[in-house]
């Protein structure tokens, strides 16, 4: 039996996320982040479509690199103005069932104790249908903004966030017996003192003493994403990520980039295929090829390639405003996104060229044409490199979700690619097809559970 595709709607709490410029279209809603509504429509609106997530990105600081300064970011708002994505799942968990929501923090600025509280209550009010998307920053910015002169080296970044997972693996999962919770009106117990344990941490990073505050959560750890593609992010996912988002240009590239996830995950002693990877992706579709076409250039009139370039730049850490249009971009190793700077340093970029790379304001992989067309290439994407399924970004805000639920999905659907109805249970149960909420035994995180005391030998019992 063929794959079935795995799908999320890529978004975040701003204005222009990845396709930027678009916010100007006359059809695009973006500008309404600030409301409820705006979220709660998308919720029920991606339900309608069967997708397994909603996927938030996030970002702490701001893209100052391009020209120095924040005048294209702030008019044409490149994740500026932010809001905190965690606050949303609430509201959107009340008129749903079944959507996933993947939620990016940045472990770097967030307190493990009170973190581990957040996701378990996030967790609980969803009924199970959390992922974290683990990030550890990359912007100077940021680091600035919190009291920091820069932002931690790059694998010394990873060696905190490997330490920040064990403390949440010890509250989520060994702070609290599966039992320890029977509301006992009767006996006036809630909670059984001897199924509830201090967690004792003391490491490089982190030096924790205290009782995980919540009772475990549907899944108590929620699902893990991440999104590292350097030799050190690979590593990290291999031990605990089960879900990886990679960006891809070309199916050779991305078949190689699936393959080394795998390779990770085999390397740290796990199954290859215990993480779903999955691609970001922008689809444009009509009824026709020429009513498509007509959308793209549509589109392209209202992106901002250069608030695309500047985005790029911000990920890089070089400055591409200081370079004439022609003018080769020099490359210098940094502490930004590895990924990005190792395709500038493959091959031999301008800023024109960059500007053209970003003509609808990113530059992901975009498949314009009809419902036929498009689910042709996205299975083919799927089949020949390897990938589980996409994060779909938006382009004019909710036409593009409502295009591609209208009229791509039933394509999937009739080429038994795509599931016709929700599975039950919690998002790991629906990821991974199986009725187990928690993590498997084969993550490492699995090895921190709450296990019960031995009774001491030897002991005295009394009739």
């Amino acid at each position: 039996m063929a794959k079935q595709m795995l799908l999320n709607a890529f978004n975040m709490n701003c204005i222009g996320h990845i396709n930027h410029g678009l916010w100007t279209h006359p059809r695009d809603t973006s500008t309404q982040y600030k409301t409820l509504a705006y979220w709660t429509d998308l919720a029920r609106l991606l339900e309608r479509g069967l997708f397994d997530g909603l996927f938030i990105a996030d970002i702490v600081g701001t893209y100052d690199i391009y020209g120095q300064s924040l005048e294209v970011t702030l008019k044409e708002s490149i994740q500026l103005p932010v809001n905190d994505p965690l606050l949303l799942v609430s509201a959107m968990a009340a008129v749903t069932r079944h959507l996933g929501f993947g939620l990016t923090a940045n472990l770097t600025y967030e307190a493990p104790y009170l973190f581990a509280r957040r996701l378990s209550t996030l967790d609980h009010l969803s009924n199970g249908r959390v992922g974290w998307n683990i990030v550890t920053g990359y912007l100077d910015s940021a680091a600035r903004a919190m009291g920091l002169a820069q932002q931690p080296e790059h694998d010394r970044r990873y060696d905190q966030a490997d330490e920040y997972l064990q403390v949440l693996y010890k509250l989520l999962e060994g702070s609290w017996a599966d039992d320890a919770v029977v509301a006992d009106r009767e006996q006036r117990i809630y909670a059984q003192p001897d199924k509830v344990r201090k967690v004792s941490h003391h490491g490089e990073f982190y030096n924790v003493e205290g009782y995980h505050l919540s009772e475990p959560s549907p899944q108590r750890t929620p699902v893990l994403f991440q999104a590292g593609s350097s030799t050190r992010g690979l590593a990290f996912a291999g031990n605990h990520a089960e879900c990886v988002f990679i960006s891809g240009q070309d199916k050779t590239a991305t078949r190689a980039q699936v393959d080394k996830v795998r390779a990770a995950a085999q390397a740290a002693g796990r199954d290859p295929q215990a993480i779903k990877v999955f691609m970001g992706i922008t689809v444009i579709v009509a009824a026709t090829e020429q009513q498509a076409q007509a959308k793209h250039a549509e589109y392209l009139r209202h992106a901002s390639p250069e608030a695309g370039v500047a985005h790029f730049a911000a990920s890089t850490g070089i400055d591409f405003a200081a370079y004439g249009l022609d003018e080769p971009i020099g490359f210098s190793k940094g502490n930004a996104i590895q990924s990005a700077t190792r395709q500038l340093q493959e091959n031999a970029w301008t800023r024109r060229r960059l500007l053209e790379q970003h003509a609808l304001g990113g530059r992901y992989v975009t498949l314009v044409g009809t419902p036929e067309q498009v689910a042709d290439a996205l299975i083919a994407w799927l089949d020949e490199t390897g990938l589980d399924g996409f994060n779909l970004t938006r382009t004019v805000t909710p036409e593009s979700f409502e295009d591609f639920i209208d009229l791509v999905i039933p394509q999937l659907q009739q080429r038994g690619r795509y599931k016709t109805a929700y599975a039950e249970g919690t998002l790991r149960a629906k990821l991974f097809d199986t009725d187990h909420p928690h993590l498997p035994a084969s993550h490492p995180g699995s090895a921190y559970r709450f296990t019960p005391t031995p009774a001491p030998t030897g002991a005295l019992h009394h009739a």
